[in-house]
């Protein structure tokens, strides 16, 4: 596990109700703070942002990366990579972590998170419901969501890419999409498998690629999304909001944020969007769509694979 999610695991752990304050809750917060960062070999820049997290930290912890970047005179990228060298998976990760020291700050008591939350699997529950939020405005406008769909239903081969953490959406995707679309490839290994897999799709007649890429974002990943552009196909990426250079190669980018309240990151918002995304792909040619789910549904019970 990397410090980042030993951090997490230590700040969400689960406790029963009514129960005791752990020595850790205890510790003054300063303390606390300066935890995060031993260990750690930091660059000038990136221990300009620790101080200034150490001077104004009630008030930094509650900042986006852009007012953090401002207010340290730092680029954004250089806070990602500042919340990585801690072993966070981005800012937001980190941002979790620190706000209830802030708040314990605040307070001069110890951590008040179960007062202000009332307990840590519903502080995650609520920061998912603000990524879904996001998610909602995005969604707002139909006709860009109509038009990504449109261009997916009329890639044949299509191709779906998911590595490592990301497997998983990708795999969701691909399962429901062949239900709708007559010929969908999945991608979960990179490398030259990627890379192959990439260049028959294309040579079969792709035109698109989506590609899902969740925090911790891998380089197999980006190698991958390069090697589509090299093909020839066009990408569209769903990533989480504190990405890099993927959205380089990328000719669509749609964001969605993840849960990372918890140990291990959860997925709400990004599998929303992939449900949409899949419904505006039915909604590009329903007749193609209807014909396809009663062939299926009538193989499903051929050959009784439901109870």
């Amino acid at each position: 596990m990397s410090s980042g999610q030993q951090a997490r695991a230590q700040a969400a752990a689960i406790k029963p109700s009514g129960s005791g304050q752990s020595s850790e809750e205890v510790r003054p917060p300063a303390d606390r703070l300066l935890a995060l960062f031993d260990g750690h070999r930091l660059s000038p820049g990136q221990r300009r942002i620790a101080q200034y997290l150490i001077d104004h930290l009630t008030e930094a912890a509650f900042l986006s990366i852009t007012e953090l970047a401002e207010r340290v005179g730092v680029s954004q990228p250089s806070v990602t990579r500042f919340a990585a060298s801690l072993g966070f998976s981005g800012y937001p990760a980190l941002r979790d972590v620190l706000q209830p020291i802030a708040l314990s700050a605040v307070a001069g008591a110890p951590d008040t998170r179960e007062q202000i939350r009332r307990n840590e699997l519903q502080a995650a529950v609520d920061a998912e419901i603000e990524n879904l939020e996001n998610v909602r405005r995005l969604l707002a406008d139909t006709n860009q969501v109509l038009d990504i769909g449109r261009d997916l239903a009329a890639s044949v081969p299509l191709t779906v890419l998911g590595l490592r953490i990301s497997v998983s959406l990708a795999e969701y995707f691909a399962y429901a999409a062949r239900r709708i679309h007559p010929d969908v490839r999945l991608v979960t290994r990179g490398g030259s498998v990627a890379f192959d897999a990439l260049l028959q799709s294309r040579a079969a007649g792709g035109t698109w690629v989506l590609a899902f890429a969740m925090p911790r974002h891998a380089k197999e990943t980006l190698a991958a999304l390069r090697s589509a552009r090299s093909a020839g196909l066009r990408v569209v990426l769903i990533t989480d909001p504190t990405v890099g250079g993927l959205v380089d190669e990328a000719d669509v980018v749609l964001t969605a944020g993840t849960g990372s309240r918890l140990v291990f990151d959860s997925y709400a918002a990004p599998g929303m969007l992939s449900a949409a995304l899949l419904q505006s792909m039915a909604d590009a040619d329903p007749e193609r769509t209807q014909a396809r789910l009663e062939q299926y549904e009538h193989a499903a019970e051929q050959h009784h694979f439901f109870l």
